[in-house]
C-alpha cells in the first residue's frame, strides 16, 4: 500500500483535523506537514496561502509522492511562478515525463546542468536537459561556458572542449565527470583545432589512457614529438593496423612501421 494514502485504521477524524490544518494553519503547521504519509492532507497544503517556496522545495523532495499529485501541481499556476519549484519538481523521479519535458525549457541554464547530473532523473529527461544547454550555448557569455566546461556532463563539457578555446578546453579536462568515451569521440570530429588535440595528449590524465594515445597516434593534428612518445607503449598488432592509417603523415607512418619491425624482431 502507497505511504501516501490513509491506512484503514487510521480515525476519520484524525485524518480530517490534519486536513483543516494543512489548508488553514499557519507556517509552524506547514513544516510539519509536509512530511505527512496522506495524500489529501497534502493536497490541502496547496491551497494553504501560508505556503512558501521553501515549503514547496522540501515537499518536492520527497521521493514517494504519487504521480497524479505532481502533475496536479504542475498545473497550479501559482505554485509554478517559481523557478526553483519548477526545476525541484522536475528533479523528482515520480514527475510524469510530459510535466517535466514541458518544464525543461522554462529552466534557468544552471538548473538544467543540475538535472542532468541528477542520478535519479529518469535518463530521458537528462538528455533533454542537455540537448537545451548546447542549444544554448552560442548566446552564453565565455565566462559562464568555463564553468560549464568545468561542472557540466561529459557531452556537455566535450561540445565546449570542441571550440578549441585555451580557456574551455583545460576546464573540460579537468571536468571530474569527463570520460575517455567522449574524448574518443572529439578526437573523431572531422573539424578540431591542433590546440584541442595537443592538450588532451599532453593532459597528466588523459595521456595515460590506452585507446586515447591510440587515436592521437593516428590523429593527423597531433604532434609528431608526441606521437613518436606513445608508440613504444602501443601493443605490436595496434602499430600493424595504425600503420596503412593514411590520416598520418608519411612521415609517421614510417615510425610506426619501423617500431612494429622492431617488436617483431624483439619476439
Amino acid at each position: 500500500m502507497s505511504p501516501l494514502k490513509r491506512r484503514p485504521q487510521e480515525p476519520m477524524e484524525e485524518l480530517e483535523e490534519r486536513i483543516e490544518r494543512a489548508q488553514r494553519g499557519g507556517p509552524s503547521d506547514i513544516r510539519l506537514l509536509v512530511h505527512d504519509p496522506a495524500v489529501e492532507v497534502l493536497e490541502a497544503l496547496l491551497r494553504n496561502p501560508f505556503l512558501s517556496e521553501e515549503h514547496l522545495l522540501t515537499l518536492l523532495a520527497r521521493k514517494d509522492l504519487p504521480r497524479e499529485f505532481l502533475q496536479a501541481m504542475a498545473k497550479n499556476e501559482e505554485l509554478m511562478r517559481s523557478q526553483r519549484v519548477k526545476a525541484a519538481l522536475v528533479m523528482n523521479p515520480k514527475t510524469p515525463r510530459l510535466v517535466s519535458m514541458k518544464l525543461l525549457k522554462f529552466l534557468y541554464l544552471f538548473d538544467l546542468v543540475a538535472v542532468s547530473l541528477q542520478p535519479a532523473v529518469p535518463t530521458e529527461i537528462k538528455r533533454l536537459a542537455e540537448e537545451q544547454i548546447l542549444a544554448r550555448l552560442e548566446q552564453v557569455p565565455l565566462g559562464q561556458q568555463i564553468t560549464l566546461a568545468r561542472r557540466a556532463t561529459a557531452r556537455v563539457a566535450a561540445a565546449l572542449l570542441a571550440t578549441g578555446e585555451l580557456a574551455l578546453v583545460a576546464a573540460a579536462l579537468d571536468n571530474p565527470f569527463m570520460t575517455e568515451g567522449a574524448l574518443l569521440a572529439v578526437l573523431r570530429r572531422e573539424e578540431l583545432t591542433e590546440t584541442v588535440v595537443e592538450q588532451i595528449g599532453r593532459h597528466p590524465k588523459w595521456s595515460l589512457r590506452y585507446d586515447l594515445r591510440l587515436q592521437l597516434v593516428r590523429h593527423p593534428l597531433t604532434p609528431l614529438g608526441l606521437a613518436l612518445a606513445f608508440l613504444p607503449d602501443l601493443k605490436p598488432d595496434d602499430l600493424k593496423v595504425i600503420a596503412s592509417d593514411h590520416r598520418m603523415t608519411p612521415t609517421l607512418r614510417e615510425y610506426v612501421r619501423a617500431e612494429a619491425e622492431r617488436r617483431l624482431q624483439r619476439h
